[in-house]
């Protein structure tokens, strides 16, 4: 596409149709004279992509939407126009201080979208050199997390939670598993005490989902955060936190505190998500309950298909135009906010064109058959300098989680009608309300064995016939792991966390 010179748009020419100022109305319709199309609500959780499908049908590859009454902004839909976002920064600055909406007096201060959008000292609201230094701090950071140990940790994790319901034969997985589990591990991984983790899931929770409460959430969220950066500059371990205070970068205190709210909360969203929409994948399509166990589609395509289909992280926050341009045939003024819409981009029929440029984080896998594109040229982790650095520590967590829960219960099956599950409210992320199953019961502790069955998908997508009955306990239907998968000081640690977590 052409974009302009900056500042050769005629100033006294009308906003465009698509401009915020002449579009509105409620989430999933079309837009009424006055406002963008309303990116709040429940009805952007119980049918994204039809609301992206008929946002692009009316507006092309751009959109103007509304993040909450009188806050408007653009939502870039199309695929090849947020590369072009993502890649140029001298037209889409990635700080958050060039918005004219607060410059403007119009974000009031209790605003739920505030402490998504706030200007902090991190490589998410910064540019150029600055940028590059803070980045090189958090990827290497990163890097410096084995692998092997990290699987370990996850495996523990998961073992630890599943032995808590595990009698029970029923269970949340969002709430008993997806939710606690990246907490387990991120709290060994920060050098977070462990008592810290319950509350911060519940602070994170709170302004990720734009809460009325997300404002206070956030103050304590970064307070708490303080505390473990004074303490690890005092005393440092062997863990991320003092990692990234001994980081060539020299970071100050306040840039490692906003660079572990980056970790923990990017972080942990993203890996709950990817978990949930993951299981649920598992759980009600059929390609996979047919396939899983004969071997064509994998956990890892199941992964990926998530990635395209619901990522976990489904809008995110943002680009700011530094001048007048033009981009997907919007008119886009200096100031206006741009949020990425990674969904609806992935969704975008030129996503799936053999022309269409990947990412440079993009790597080759395979098709499934379905029309859906098997590789990783997906959008979920952004694109362009600032993609995500942490992808693949989360994989690993995401992965090692589901793997591990299909192997413990076999035979793992929904315990509602699949089109009863719900999705969070949020603007950001793609989230399960609660995602309830069912069974067979066991006792853990479990005996030792040398083999993994593989995980029998149940015939329906629903319960039917004989489901597992969670009253009758058997050790036989949880397939414990070989010994040696975890040291046993490791495993009580955890399942002392655990059960603590479980009200035990």
């Amino acid at each position: 596409m052409t974009t302009p010179e900056p500042g050769t748009l005629p100033h006294a020419a009308a906003p465009p149709p698509g401009c915020p100022a002449h579009a509105g109305g409620r989430a999933g319709e079309a837009p009424a004279a006055g406002r963008g199309a309303a990116l709040y609500g429940p009805a952007v959780s119980e049918d994204p992509h039809g609301l992206y499908a008929r946002l692009r049908e009316q507006y092309g590859a751009v959109a103007p939407i509304e993040l909450e009454p009188g806050v408007e902004a653009w939502l870039v839909l199309g695929y090849p126009e947020l590369l072009e976002l993502t890649r140029n920064e001298q037209l889409f600055s990635k700080d958050s201080r060039r918005w004219r909406v607060p410059a403007e007096g119009r974000l009031r201060p209790d605003s739920r979208v505030q402490p998504m959008t706030a200007w902090r000292p991190t490589l998410l609201n910064l540019d150029g050199a600055e940028h590059q230094r803070l980045r090189a701090a958090v990827a290497d950071t990163l890097a410096q997390i084995d692998h092997g140990r990290l699987r370990e940790i996850t495996e523990a994790a998961a073992d630890a939670l599943i032995d808590g319901w595990g009698p029970d034969g029923t269970a949340d997985l969002i709430a008993q598993y997806a939710r606690r589990l990246p907490l387990l591990v991120f709290t060994q991984l920060l050098g977070l005490p462990a008592e810290a983790g319950p509350r911060l899931i519940e602070l994170i929770s709170h302004f990720v989902d734009s809460s009325e409460n997300s404002v206070r959430a956030n103050a304590e969220f970064q307070a708490t955060l303080a505390d473990l950066v004074r303490s690890r500059r005092a005393e440092p371990g062997a863990d991320l936190t003092s990692w990234l205070l001994a980081h060539p970068a020299r970071l100050t205190d306040e840039e490692a505190l906003h660079h572990l709210v980056v970790i923990l909360v990017a972080g942990n969203e993203t890996t709950i998500n990817w978990t949930g929409n993951t299981l649920r994948l598992l759980l009600t399509d059929r390609r996979f309950r047919a396939t899983l166990s004969g071997g064509r589609l994998t956990v890892a395509d199941a992964l990926e298909e998530v990635l395209w289909r619901d990522p976990p992280t489904q809008n995110f926050p943002g680009r700011w135009a530094t001048d007048d341009t033009v981009l997907g045939g919007q008119y886009i003024s200096a100031g206006d906010m741009l949020v990425l819409g990674l969904a609806a981009a992935n969704a975008d029929p030129a996503a799936q064109g053999p022309l269409t440029p990947a990412p440079a984080h993009a790597a080759p896998s395979v098709r499934d058959g379905t029309g859906t594109t098997g590789n990783r040229a997906h959008l979920a982790w952004g694109a362009g300098r600032h993609v995500c650095p942490a992808q693949h520590p989360a994989r690993l967590i995401v992965e090692t989680a589901v793997e591990t829960l299909l192997h413990r219960l076999p035979d793992l099956q929904l315990a509602v009608p699949a089109g009863e599950l719900s999705w969070r409210p949020s603007p950001w992320s793609r989230a399960l309300v609660s995602l309830p199953v069912l069974y067979s019961a066991f006792t853990p502790p479990r005996p030792a064995a040398t083999e993994r069955p593989v995980w029998t998908p149940p015939p329906h997508s629903t319960p039917g016939g004989s489901p597992p009955s969670p009253s009758t306990p058997s050790d036989a239907t949880s397939t414990p792991r070989t010994p040696g998968s975890a040291t046993p000081a490791r495993r009580s640690w955890w399942n002392s966390l655990a059960g603590w977590w479980s009200g035990r």
